[in-house]
Parts: C-alpha cells; structure tokens; sequence
C-alpha cells in the first residue's frame, strides 16, 4: 500500500492552509527549490552553454517523456515533453486530419474551451473544408458515424468532473475507423490511465495540475507506435529535424515521437518537472484512485448533511468521476473567496460552479472535514455575503 503520509512530506504547504486546487496548479515539491537553484546557479551559471551536453538540457523533452508515460499506460518512447498544451492538441490535430480524408472532427460541449479554439484556428488556417462538430457529452457515442474523421476529447470534464469511458469510446471510434485525441489535463497524476490498452491514437496534456511542474510548466503529446515514425508534425520546429545541428534549410522530421519537438525547451521549468516526478516513486496508482474516491465520496456526503443549498454537479457514480468534486451555488464566487481568506484553497468556474480538487498526495480526511466545516459555516451564517467577497480578479 502507498504511504502518502511519506508523498505528503515531499511538498511545501503553508501551515494553516488547505489545499484543494491541485486540479488547478499543483503545490511547490519541496525538491523543486533544489532543483531550480541547481539549474540556475550550477547548471546555467558555472556551465553556461556547454550545459546542454554536460548537464543534458537537450536531452530533457525525452527523459520527462519517459518518466510520464507509466503515469499515462503508454508504451516506451512514445511521449515527449515540451512547450504548452494547445500546442500540443494543434500538433495532434493536424496529425490526425492528415491521416484521413473525413472531414468532421467531432467534440463535446464540456471540452475545455481552448482545445475547440485550436481546432477553431486550425481548421481556418487548412481552409479544406473541415468543420468542428459538438455534442453534450453524454451523446458522443451515438453521433460517431463514418462521417467523423477525428474524436477529440478531454477525458474528465474540467468543471464538473465528468470522466468519459476512454476504452469505449476509443473502441467504437476505431471500428469506425476514427481517430482518437485525448486531452488528460484532468487524468494524468488523477488516476490510472491506460492509452496503450485502450488503443488511443494520440493523446495530450499538461504537467502543472496533478502532476505538480508548477506555473508555466511543460506539456507532453502521445503518439502511439504505429504513428510515431511517420505522423505529421504540423509545426516543424527545428529540433524536431532530424539533423537540427547540421542546418539544412529543408525540413526533415526525426524519427519516433522526437518529431514532435518544436523549440528551444524551457529546461529550468523541465528541471522543476524532474524533481516534482520523484515524487510518484513507489506510489501506485491504484492506490491514489481508491484514496481519491473515499475522500471525494466523504466530501460529498458531508457537504450534502451539512450544506444544503450547495447542490452536487459532479456525477454521483465514481466510476463516472474524475479526481475532482464540483457543486453548483448561486454565489459560488463569493463563497470561494470566503474560503480562501479562511486559507481553504478551492476554485470557481462560471457561472456558479465551486471545484475541488482531490489530490491524496498531499489531502487527507482531516483536510476534508476541516474543508466541511468551514463551507457549513460559511453558507450557514451568509459569510460569503460581504461586497469585497463578490468583487471578481482577473484570474477565477
């Protein structure tokens, strides 16, 4: 069994706060600070530009690609870290429209909001005659047809916490002959996910939620094996040449998912990702997932004895749940920041959505009955019903 009083020691918390937003930014690995002063003072301060070869910087979207593909069920070599994640899904997309002559890519209302603007822009700048395709999440299965080219997906809902079934979904699209994008902001570090098992084409996502590589830090794109030599790599970077130090002016991709690199890696934030991986040494995944469900399901049901005017959005089943619980409020805002200024850290999403993340890592059951308490007491007494509590930041 997983010891997460050992994973918990391995992260900066401020004393006092609770921290439920690691569906959002994950916490500070305490090994992190080493690892950024090691790559700014030791690394890029004494080495300076021989540090790609001598401190291996160059070789960093590989290594993090390799130690985040257990994390995601995908086969050796197929996973390469680098840049953002929209860059990711536009590189996936394009690689998957050049695949086939189909020309519907078909989506859900739930996807995260940025992944439909890249196949927005993407389609645009092919102007051949593609559209984007959306349906409410519960009816993909049924409008997968032999007119769909592509399925592109997030597989957990980011504001409700609604988990698609991957292996269905990814079974039916490929006795269709459809390919399969999948977003795993929300999966990876959330719960087992098994790309290779479940057959998926290509699949993206980010590092700084559940994975804990701090602000900025980098995405990783899948490409499954059968892909990888000859995929499309849609923006040809010249590190994703397959001689970039020779220079020549036509472009030639590389071999293997390194076709998929674009440019220069941002290696102090790579370096951060290395040392916040070190963390899931020894933790098993099957343990985090049913961890995460006993907290989620005792956040629920002492929200639901205890605040009645919060209203569940998340689906009831976990089988159907991502690593997050979501309730609807009509002053959801208001009651976030209440909470914040209490040092309990959720967060909001429009138009009346309050989320938390449900990170075993670092979360236990005293952090969810103390969370409890205070939304009880909060919505109980009006507290969130102060004007500097409804005054919106910039960031929600």
């Amino acid at each position: 069994m997983t010891d997460f009083s050992k994973t918990r020691a391995g992260f900066y918390i401020p004393e006092g706060m609770i921290y439920l937003d690691g569906n959002s930014l994950g916490p500070l690995p305490i090994a992190a600070k080493q690892a950024a002063a090691r790559a700014l003072e030791q690394e890029w301060g004494e080495m300076l530009i021989t540090a790609w070869n001598r401190a291996g910087w160059i070789d960093l979207p590989r290594k993090l690609g390799d130690r985040i593909a257990p994390l995601i069920g995908a086969e050796p070599k197929t996973v390469q870290v680098g840049d953002t994640l929209s860059l990711k899904l536009y590189q996936a997309l394009g690689a998957a429209l050049a695949m086939t002559d189909r020309k519907v890519i078909l989506s859900d209302q739930g996807n995260f909001p940025s992944d439909l603007y890249m196949a927005q822009g993407l389609i645009q700048t092919m102007d051949q005659g593609h559209v984007l395709r959306t349906v409410a999440p519960e009816a993909v299965e049924a409008a997968l047809d032999d007119r769909v080219g592509v399925l592109m997906l997030t597989e957990v809902d980011y504001r409700t916490g609604r988990r698609h079934d991957m292996a269905r979904l990814t079974e039916r699209a490929r006795d269709l002959g459809i390919i399969t994008i999948w977003d795993l902001a929300h999966s990876a570090g959330a719960f087992p996910v098994h790309l290779a098992q479940t057959g998926a084409d290509f699949a993206v996502g980010c590092s700084y939620k559940y994975l804990n590589g701090g602000p900025g830090a980098p995405a990783f794109i899948y490409v499954a094996p059968q892909h990888r030599d000859h995929a499309h790599t849609v923006l040809n970077g010249w590190l994703g040449h397959a001689t970039p130090f020779a220079f020549p002016l036509e472009y030639t991709p590389a071999t293997g998912v390194d076709r998929m690199r674009i440019g220069t890696p941002a290696v102090v934030q790579m370096q951060i990702l290395d040392a916040a991986l070190d963390i899931w040494n020894g933790v098993n995944l099957e343990d985090l997932r049913s961890a995460s469900v006993a907290l989620s399901e005792r956040l629920i049901a002492g929200i639901e004895a205890s605040c009645p005017d919060l209203r569940l959005a998340s689906p009831r089943d976990a089988t159907m749940r991502g690593s997050q619980v979501s309730f609807h409020f009509g002053e959801a805002y208001a009651l976030c920041q209440a909470l914040i200024a209490r040092g309990i850290i959720g967060d909001f999403r429009a138009p009346d959505i309050l989320r938390f993340g449900i990170a075993p890592l670092y979360i236990g059951e005293a952090e969810i009955d103390a969370a409890i308490a205070a939304i009880a007491q909060i919505t109980q007494d009006r507290l969130w019903d102060r004007p500097e509590w409804k005054t919106r930041n910039a960031v929600t």
